[in-house]
């Protein structure tokens, strides 16, 4: 399981910092809160299940992913569904409330939700709940060799 340490030393060379804080993170509320920006901005990291598949998609703090996009998108079938908090661990090796795009098997799919283009910076976790990364999309696709897809739409306030 990485730790935000070794993120840190990942993301090092390439001269992006990991911000840390003594309030919590774990939510794209509290991220913004201690980030000082909206929660949009937070880019969430989101891992499910499509039949037994895992797939992470990365997306803005104000979107939801929807299934039929999903899975068109990834060409695959089955139910969409959240996995419980052992297999986001398993899948990822990160635990809930700080699941990062970063330092993942290359066998798991990352989808960067096209939500991201509307910031020129956006803030995904580091790997615990205490932490955030400041990236633009551009430094997301290359660091994570994630494809650009549209799986997300706005949650209606």
């Amino acid at each position: 399981m990485p730790t935000i340490d070794d993120v840190k030393a990942f993301l090092l060379p390439q001269g992006i910092e990991v911000l840390e804080f003594a309030a919590p993170t774990p939510t794209c509320e509290t991220a913004a809160a201690a980030v000082g920006c909206q929660p949009a901005q937070i880019a969430k990291s989101v891992l499910l299940l499509v039949g037994e598949k895992p797939v992470l998609v990365v997306t803005c703090g104000d979107t939801k992913v929807k299934s039929s996009k999903l899975k068109k998108a990834t060409g695959l079938s089955g139910k969409v569904r959240l996995p419980e908090a052992e297999e986001v661990i398993h899948h990822t090796g990160y635990a809930p409330g700080g699941v990062c795009p970063f330092l993942l098997s290359p066998q798991l799919p990352v989808l960067l939700d096209e939500s991201l283009a509307r910031f020129e910076r956006v803030y995904a976790a580091a790997g615990n709940a205490h932490s955030a990364v400041p990236v633009t999309l551009a430094q997301l696709q290359v660091i994570t060799r994630g494809s650009r897809v549209e799986v997300c739409d706005l949650i209606s306030p």
